[in-house]
């Protein structure tokens, strides 16, 4: 199994809830050096490329239901929908997008340790 490279940069990009800060602990529990990105607070679409400019670019899926009620959000479904227009260079860009609507924490890592290690290959 590869071993993380300590110099590469993983960012770590979605609305807010989505699991960004989750997913940066745990995959810096496993070696990595992470950085959550608060990209969908700019209106600058490439902001993620001028905050940080990662190796690896993750973007992580978020519904309007499923952020609300993990954030104990009151927001409108538009202020989602705005989250989700400043995220959509970032999505365009992304190395890998995971759905974390339908996974749970540890399935995210999974997905994102499994990528990552074909990556490093």
């Amino acid at each position: 199994m590869s071993e993380p490279d300590k110099q590469l940069l993983i960012g770590i990009v979605g609305a807010c809830g989505s699991g960004k800060s989750t997913l940066a602990a745990n995959l810096e529990e496993h070696g990595y050096h992470c950085r959550q990105i608060a990209q969908e607070h700019s209106y600058v679409r490439h902001m993620w490329q001028v905050i940080t400019d990662p190796d690896i670019l993750v973007y992580l899926q978020c519904s309007f239901e499923n952020s609300t009620a993990r954030r104990k959000l009151s927001w409108l479904r538009a202020d989602h929908e705005e989250q989700l227009r400043r995220l959509s260079h970032a999505y365009e860009h992304a190395h890998i997008i995971i759905d974390t609507n339908v996974l749970s924490q540890n399935e995210v890592l999974a997905r994102a340790l499994s990528f990552l290690r074909e990556q490093i290959k």
